[in-house]
């Protein structure tokens, strides 16, 4: 491939960024939600949330963990290859500038649902933000697509377990 772009959803020869930052820049936005999202757990998961009703479709506390770790590993990756795949020029390089805002957004969302949801025990304002994170992974999914389709598909499982999460939170804020 030459250094200008014929389709616009293929890959760069070159990537934005050599391979070490660019790994970098995947995991550390990721690593630092999942630390904010660990630290807010913390005491209220066997505090706090244990005294809370919750539907029985809950699955048990050890599970969030194992699905958040493999998620992120997930996300990092999806943005690791979405880095990768920066259009040089043009339109494609804005609608890719937007897939990464977009991205990132959600990121940003995740990182505020829990110390929203846990720290300040806001069950319907959590509601709120990971309905607004559902819908940024959603967009993120559908802007990444034309760049690189592997890296939205990853975002796939992430976007269930968000939708899953934000019926577990608005049923457990309606039933307390």
């Amino acid at each position: 491939m030459t250094s200008g772009m014929s389709d616009a959803t293929a890959i760069p020869e070159k990537p934005a960024l050599p391979p070490w930052p660019r790994l970098l820049a995947a995991i550390l936005p990721v690593a630092l939600t999942a630390l904010l999202g660990s630290l807010a757990t913390g005491s209220n998961i066997e505090g706090w949330y244990a005294t809370l009703n919750k539907p029985a479709f809950t699955p048990p506390n050890g599970v969030f963990p194992v699905a958040w770790t493999i998620l992120y590993a997930m996300i990092a990756v999806a943005l690791w290859r979405l880095l990768g795949a920066r259009p040089a020029t043009g339109p494609a390089r804005r609608g890719w500038q937007l897939a990464l805002a977009a991205f990132l957004a959600q990121l940003a969302l995740n990182a505020a649902w829990t110390p929203v949801f846990f720290a300040a025990h806001a069950l319907g304002t959590g509601l709120v933000v990971a309905l607004a994170m559902l819908v940024m992974a959603l967009w993120t999914i559908r802007l990444s697509w034309r760049f690189d389709r592997l890296a939205a598909g990853l975002l796939v499982p992430y976007a269930a377990w968000v939708a899953f999460a934000s019926l577990l939170n608005g049923v457990i804020w309606r039933m307390n």
